[in-house]
């Protein structure tokens, strides 16, 4: 469990635990069946990647006296996993819906980063350079998706400035350990891969990288940011 957390929250309650455990397997099973995809049940081991790791931070945050961000992020991770669900379900068909559930859950991450913000902002210069980094490759894929986008070129594009910002405001945030940028930086990863297949070219490779990039990045960010909150707080809610 040490390793699972990052090396901070080790002494979740047993529950904790199993939510965590159920989520890493889930998302496991649902990788190694991806060929026989889909069967009966293969939606709900999609599901079970994102829904016990929402109910996981609601659990945690809450016992710190961290109702706020509680309730923000834990709605995050259940709208990504609506997002799942919907793409799983035809994501063809419901492309849309699924860009508007992760459109919602990136506008709820940036609430929560920008919440952690120091105040004043006066970020690093390897903040900046980052940051910048980011925007330009958020430029560099819209300009190659361009062509490629027809009908969904005003949702996509709103998209893509979502989950660049919030790929930026993890940056700025300042936490102390890097895992919640770099997870946030998985994610945008992940949903260039998917933007490339839908509007430009499918490539094989992309289809084994899509699913561990995502949900590496939404660990990393729902994991990072309860352990920068143990770190911050010292709160007794985070041991058993």
């Amino acid at each position: 469990m040490d390793a699972l957390t990052f090396g901070r929250l080790r002494h979740f309650h047993r529950l904790d635990r199993w939510l965590l455990l159920l989520s890493i397997a889930s998302s496991a099973a649902y990788m190694a069946t991806r060929a026989a995809q889909p069967f009966p049940g293969s939606v709900v081991l999609k599901a079970l990647g994102m829904a016990p790791l929402a109910v996981l931070v609601w659990r945690v945050l809450s016992k710190a006296d961290r109702a706020g961000d509680a309730r923000i992020l834990a709605t995050a991770l259940a709208l990504s996993c609506l997002g799942d669900v919907v793409l799983h379900l035809d994501g063809r068909r419901y492309f849309a819906h699924a860009l508007g559930a992760f459109l919602l859950a990136h506008l709820a991450y940036i609430l929560l980063f920008t919440r952690s913000w120091p105040r004043p902002l006066r970020p690093s210069a390897g903040q900046v350079i980052l940051a910048a980094l980011v925007l330009l490759y958020g430029l560099v894929v819209c300009a190659w998706l361009w062509t490629g986008l027809g009908r969904l070129l005003v949702p996509a594009l709103a998209y893509a400035c979502a989950i660049t910002a919030m790929t930026v405001s993890t940056i700025l945030a300042g936490f102390s350990r890097p895992f919640v940028w770099i997870g946030a930086l998985l994610f945008l990863i992940s949903d260039s891969l998917i933007a490339a297949g839908r509007f430009r070219m499918w490539m094989p490779l992309a289809a084994l990288l899509i699913w561990p990039t995502y949900y590496l990045g939404q660990y990393g960010i729902a994991i990072g940011f309860l352990r920068e909150k143990a770190a911050a707080d010292r709160s007794p809610a985070f041991s058993g």
